[in-house]
């Protein structure tokens, strides 16, 4: 039998890494113990000596009425259109701007302005940049479209550009030294490392869309939120509770197809 040695040890960490570690992890907690006032953590109680109101929802929350299913399945349809070209307008927002964005594929007076311009898209959320669509074109479905574009491609095009700076450089140089001009090194050396990866991104940023789209009816961009926003003012919750019934099963589903089609890119 062959014998085996002493295990070394597990290798230590610098003891100013270690301290680093401890004082960003000590961090967050204080911020944590500091923010339970202002998040009013003291209402969780509320859950339980004010439940009669909840009772309340629950009791019409779980009798739906199906009666009208064929509308809020049509509304649901409508809504994961509304994600679909939502998502599609950001992949081709988020290619361009992606790559523009890399250390490894533009230079800095380039990388740098579009980085910023990439952190605005992700910082305005879809809801205000969905009122200003409705403000220019009026209610209905476009204004949830553009919305989602827009602030899904500021997402993908971070993501995009992180993914190509990560890249193996050499297939990049092999195609440069056959004195293949820039776009082409990018067509033929970048793109086939990170299309699938890409393609990954942009399947997660669509199953979210189809939650987003949801939220997006309730001011007015069509699709499924804007029954269910109508519903809850109503204190309808049975249709609430059929309208929700619908939206789980299709977001399911999407998940389910998402995953399948992922599963075809490892």
């Amino acid at each position: 039998m062959t014998q085996v040695g002493p295990i070394p040890p597990p290798p230590s960490r610098p003891l100013v890494q270690r301290l680093v570690d401890l004082a960003l992890w000590g961090g967050v907690v204080v911020v944590l113990a500091l923010s339970v006032g202002p998040v009013e953590l003291r209402k969780l109680a509320f859950l339980f000596t004010k439940s009669q109101n909840m009772q309340e929802f629950a009791q019409g929350f779980g009798h739906p009425d199906l009666a009208d299913w064929k509308t809020y399945v049509a509304q649901m349809w409508l809504t994961i259109q509304i994600a679909l070209w939502g998502t599609a307008g950001a992949i081709a927002i988020a290619i361009p701007l992606g790559l523009a964005a890399s250390r490894n594929i533009a230079p800095p007076w380039i990388q740098q302005p579009v980085r910023r311009l990439l952190d605005l898209m992700r910082a305005v959320p879809d809801l205000v940049i969905g009122i200003l669509f409705i403000t220019a074109v009026g209610l209905g479905p476009l204004p949830g479209v553009l919305a989602l574009a827009i602030n899904t491609g500021g997402v993908l095009g971070k993501l995009f550009s992180e993914a190509v700076e990560t890249i193996d450089p050499r297939p990049v140089e092999g195609v440069r030294a056959t004195g293949a001009a820039p776009l082409q090194e990018i067509v033929w050396g970048v793109l086939p490392q990170v299309a699938p990866l890409w393609t990954s991104y942009a399947l997660y940023r669509f199953e979210s869309n189809a939650r987003s789209a949801t939220v997006l009816g309730l001011i007015g961009a069509g699709g499924i939120g804007q029954l269910l926003f109508e519903s809850l003012q109503s204190f309808n919750y049975s249709a609430v509770s059929s309208i929700s019934i619908v939206i789980v099963v299709a977001v399911t589903g999407i998940d389910i197809l998402s995953q399948v089609m992922r599963s075809r890119l490892m």
